[in-house]
C-alpha cells in the first residue's frame, strides 16, 4: 500500500534493517528510493526483489516463499527470488533485482542488479514453429519460446483483429469502465517486433497439410512448421432462438466484443444477461458498476452451483441481489423481441441489450481434420503433444491427463491456458517438461474475488469453513475421501497453501488447511 507521497512504505532498505528481524523463511515489505522491495531469507541466502507482482501489482509480502520461490496472493504468479524470474503465469515479466550486503548486524540493499542473461536453446529445438490461437496459451508459449533462447522463425496466426489482450479485464474492469483501454494489451506492437515474434491478426487457420507440414489460411496462403502449437480456444455457444440474430444481443469473447457492448451503454437502460455462469455474473457486476438494471436468467437451480457447490453459490447469488441484481432462475429463453426477453414460464423482461454467456465449446475442427485424436477437446498426454509427432495443444481446447483426476480433463482457465502455452513451448524445444499444477482461476464480483485451486469431480461435497457473511471462508470439495479443491473468499494465503498441497498431493497438508 503506498502513502499519500507515493511512496511504499515500510522501512528503507538503503538505509538497512536488523538481521535479527528477517528469519529463515520470512519476508520483510520495505523501499529503497521510490520503489517497493521486499527483503527475504531462504537458508542462508537473503534476496531482495521488487515487492508487487508483474501481472495485477499484487503485494508479494502477503504471499508465501516456497523454497527460494515466492508466490503471489492475488493470482498465484510465481517468482525466482534468486533472479526475479516470472515462473508461473499469470506474471510473465520479471521482477527487479538488488544486491543485498550484510554490515555488521545490519541487512542493507544496495545496488540493483543486473536482469538474468537469455539463454540459450536447445539445439535440437525446431527451426521454425507456428502457433495457431493469439489468446492466452498461444501469446504465452510465444514469450516463453523468446524467453528461454529460440531464435527461429516464430509466427502466430490469429483469428482474431486486435493483438494478444487481457481477457479476464473484458468482463471486469474493462466492462465496468474503471480500466482504460490501454490497460488491455498484453504487450504493445513494439514488442512483437523487437521479438521476432511474426504476429498475423486476422488470419483464421482453416486446414494442416500434415505432408508438407504446413498451416493454410483463409484465402489459401501457408506457413510451414517443423513444430506447431493448437492454442486454438474455445467459441461462444450462440442461442437458435426466435431472435437471437437482433442487432442487440451480445456475446462477451474478445476485445472486440467488449467495445461493441460498452459502445451501446450511453444508451443502454435494461440489460438482461441470459446465463449464470462466471462470465454471465461477472457481466453483471461490471453493468451494475455502471447503474445499469440488470436481470439474469439461469437454467439451475443456483449461479454456479454446478462450479462452486450450494453453498457459495448462495452466498454469490445474495452477493448480487445486494447490489439490485434480479434473478430468474430455473428458466431458460424463448424468444428475444425487440425490447424484451421472453422466458419459458411466458414472463416478458424489458430488455434494451442481452448479453449472451451460456457456455463455450472447444475449437476442434482444425485438429479433427488434420486426423488429431479429439474427444470434446483435443487430446494431448502429460507434455501436451498431439497424436501426431511435432504437434501440441494448450489451453482451452487442450484435455489433459491431470494426475489428481481419474480421466483427462479440458478446463477453461485464463492461468491454465497460460501456464500451458509454457510448458508446451519448452516441451517444443525438446524438454519433457509435464503438465501436473492444479488448476487455478479467480473471479471478481464487485469488491469480492472467488479464488479456486484444483479440479472438483463430479458428486463431489462442499464443505464451508468461515463466516460467509464477514466474506472470510473456506470451501473444501471432497469425494471419495480425497479434497479435490479448495475455493476461498478473503483467505488468500490460504489458497495459496491448498495449491502447494495440491501439487504435493498431500491430502495432510490439505486437511490441516481447510479444518
Amino acid at each position: 500500500m503506498a502513502t499519500d507521497s507515493n511512496k511504499p512504505e515500510g522501512p528503507d532498505f538503503e538505509q538497512g534493517v536488523d538481521a535479527a528481524d528477517l528469519k529463515d523463511g520470512e519476508m520483510i515489505a520495505g523501499r529503497v528510493g521510490d520503489e517497493a522491495v521486499l527483503l527475504a531469507r531462504c537458508g542462508a541466502s537473503v534476496f531482495a526483489v521488487g515487492g508487487t507482482c508483474t501481472h495485477y501489482g499484487g503485494q508479494l509480502a502477503h504471499g508465501i516463499l516456497d523454497g527460494t520461490t515466492v508466490r503471489c496472493p492475488l493470482h498465484h504468479a510465481h517468482f525466482d527470488l534468486a533472479n526475479g524470474e516470472a515462473l508461473s503465469a499469470p506474471a510473465l515479466r520479471s521482477l527487479p533485482c538488488w544486491n543485498v550486503e550484510q554490515q555488521g548486524n545490519r541487512l542493507r540493499v544496495t545496488t540493483m542488479r543486473t536482469a538474468r542473461s537469455t539463454e540459450a536453446a536447445p539445439a535440437q529445438a525446431p527451426r521454425s514453429i507456428v502457433i495457431v490461437g493469439g489468446g492466452a496459451a498461444g501469446h504465452a508459449a510465444a514469450e516463453t519460446l523468446r524467453g528461454r533462447g529460440y531464435r527461429g522463425q516464430l509466427t502466430i496466426l490469429s483469428a482474431d483483429a486486435d493483438p494478444p489482450c487481457d481477457r479476464p479485464n473484458l468482463s471486469k474492469d474493462y466492462l465496468a469502465g474503471t480500466a482504460p483501454e490501454d490497460w488491455i494489451p498484453l504487450r504493445p506492437p513494439e514488442f512483437f517486433v523487437e521479438n521476432r515474434i511474426d504476429l498475423v491478426l486476422g488470419a483464421r487457420v482453416t486446414s494442416l497439410d500434415m505432408t508438407a507440414r504446413r498451416a493454410v489460411v483463409e484465402g489459401g496462403r501457408t506457413y510451414a512448421f517443423d513444430a506447431l502449437l493448437l492454442a486454438t480456444g474455445a467459441e461462444p455457444v450462440r442461442l437458435t432462438i426466435p431472435g437471437s440474430d437482433r442487432a442487440h444481443v451480445h456475446y462477451l469473447r474478445t476485445l472486440a466484443d467488449a467495445r461493441a457492448i460498452i459502445a451501446k451503454l450511453a444508451s443502454t437502460r435494461r440489460v438482461v444477461v441470459v446465463g449464470a455462469g462466471f462470465i454471465g455474473l461477472e457481466v453483471a457486476a461490471s453493468l451494475r458498476a455502471r447503474g445499469i438494471a440488470v436481470d439474469v436468467v439461469g437454467s439451475k437451480a443456483q449461479p454456479l452451483e454446478h462450479a462452486l457447490g450450494p453453498d457459495l453459490a448462495r452466498f454469490v447469488r445474495a452477493m448480487h441481489e445486494e447490489h439490485g441484481v434480479a434473478f430468474h432462475i430455473g428458466q431458460s429463453v424463448t424468444a428475444i423481441e425487440r425490447d424484451a426477453v421472453v422466458l419459458a414460464n411466458g414472463e416478458r423482461l424489458a430488455a434494451d441489450r442481452v448479453v449472451v454467456g451460456i457456455g463455450v465449446r472447444p475449437r476442434v475442427e482444425i485438429a479433427e481434420r488434420a486426423g488429431l485424436a479429439v474427444d470434446d477437446g483435443i487430446l494431448v498426454d502429460e507434455y501436451l503433444a498431439t497424436s501426431v509427432a511435432g504437434i501440441f495443444a494448450a489451453g482451452d481446447v487442450a484435455r489433459w491427463p491431470d494426475p489428481r483426476s481419474p480421466r483427462p480433463i479440458r478446463v477453461e482457465h485464463w492461468v491454465v491456458a497460460e501456464r500451458q502455452g509454457q510448458i508446451a513451448a519448452r516441451n517444443m524445444m525438446g524438454e519433457r517438461i509435464p503438465c501436473q499444477f492444479p488448476p487455478f482461476f479467480w473471479s471478481q464480483h464487485y469488491d469480492v474475488q472467488i479464488s479456486q485451486v484444483g479440479h472438483a469431480q463430479p458428486g463431489d461435497l462442499s464443505e464451508v469453513k468461515g463466516t460467509p457473511q464477514g466474506r472470510s471462508f473456506i470451501v473444501a470439495f471432497r469425494g471419495n475421501g480425497k479434497i479435490h479443491a479448495v475455493a476461498t473468499v478473503g483467505r488468500d494465503e490460504q489458497c495459496l497453501r491448498a495449491e502447494l498441497a495440491l501439487e504435493r498431493q498431500d491430502q495432510a497438508a490439505l486437511a490441516a488447511i481447510v479444518t
